[in-house]
Parts: structure tokens; sequence; C-alpha cells
């Protein structure tokens, strides 16, 4: 019999046993399932990590957010889906979030170009199983909310690089835009332009750095 090897990394431990329990009782021809999880982003980088020196993972599963909203964290699931599409890029990742906003999935698709993503509460065990049969013969998975938001792209897109991210992150935790320079390896002018371009993007034009800050957060990506 095959072995199908799973990771879930998931901030909610109650959740990510869910996930566990639902995965490993899928009956799928001659494999069995075996379910790894990871509660951080830390601990899922390890994970993958130390998957290269033994076994590599069919489908990593990443929720966006791997940490409480309000808890100061520079990294998410994003990052850690960039991070193991260059480590192990024969893995399949599936995003499973609460985030069915089209402009989050979006830059997803564009900055990781993932499996599937699934909105959380689209999930149940039979889509669960559909997730996973589907993207290991027959890529992608979309939930049914995520499609929905996917088709709404051409008319919003919103893709930020490394260096919006830091900007964002920064003054999520108070950093002064005159101080972001000892952060960001951009010039103030750079930097003040970016973020004029960041309000744009976000709708925030005419109002100040809180308010591009509670967009950004709405939409995941601080």
């Amino acid at each position: 019999m095959k072995t199908l090897r799973i990771l879930a990394v998931d901030d909610h431990e109650m959740t990510m046993l869910g996930y566990k329990f639902i995965l490993e009782r899928i009956v799928f021809d001659s494999y069995n399932i075996i379910v790894d999880t990871a509660n951080s982003f830390d601990a899922g980088k390890q994970k993958i990590e130390d998957s290269l020196h033994s076994f590599k993972y069919d489908i990593i599963f990443l929720d966006v957010q791997l940490f409480p909203p309000n808890e100061e964290q520079p990294h998410n699931g994003e990052d850690l889906g960039i991070l193991a599409r260059k480590l192990v890029p024969e893995s399949k990742i599936i995003f499973m979030s609460s985030f069915s906003d089209n402009y989050r999935i979006n830059s997803i698709l564009k900055s990781v170009d993932p499996d599937g993503y699934m909105v959380k509460t689209d999930i149940d065990p039979k889509s669960l199983e559909q997730a996973v049969k589907t993207v290991i013969f027959e890529p992608p998975y979309y939930s049914s909310k995520a499609l929905g938001a996917i088709r709404k792209k051409m008319s919003c897109d919103i893709t930020l690089d490394s260096n919006d991210k830091k900007i964002l992150y920064h003054l999520s935790i108070g950093t002064k835009t005159k101080d972001l320079e000892q952060h960001i390896e951009l010039s103030s002018s750079s930097i003040e332009n970016r973020k004029r371009h960041l309000k744009s993007l976000f709708g925030t034009e005419k109002e100040n750095d809180l308010a591009l800050i509670v967009a950004a957060k709405n939409r995941g990506f601080i």
C-alpha cells in the first residue's frame, strides 16, 4: 500500500486535529494517509525543512493567518507557501482560510500558485476528500466561495511585493514612517511613494495610516 503524506498547518489546534481526523479516514484507492500537524509558521517551516532529508509531503494544507489577529507576527501562511514552493516544488499546496476576499485570494494565486484554495466555511468531510483526490491527480481544486472570488479577479486585483508587506507590517506595529528606512532597504521617497500606492490600492487615499492598516488587516495582508 502506498503512503500519502500530508502536512496541515493551522494555529487553531482543534481545527487542525479535526482536519487530521477526517483526512486520515479517507478511503482513497490503495493509499494509506498519514497527517502531520504544525501550529505556527516556525513549526511548519521546520517540518518542511526536515522533510527534505526524509520524505517530502504529497500535500501541504496551509492556513493564511497563523497567529491571533491582535498578535504581532511578521510571517503568515502565504510566506510559508512561498517558502514551500522554493524548497519542495513537487509538493501540492492547498490553502484553507477564513479569508474569502478576492483581493487576498488572488494575491496568493500570484505569489504561491497553489494547487487549491478552500474557504473554511465551505469545508466539510466531503470537500476535504474531494480536494485531496483532485490535487493528487488533476489540480487545481477551489471551494465554491474561493472560485467566486477568483472570478472577480479582473475587476479587483491587488499584488504586493515583499517591501509593500514590510511597510504594512511595520506600520501595523507602530513604526513611524520616518523610521521605516531602518527596517526596509528603500529610500524615504520610495517608501512614501509606496505608501501612496498602497492607499490607492486599498481605497484609503484620503485617509490616514490607520485606515490603511485596517483595510490591509481586513483583507488578511497583515
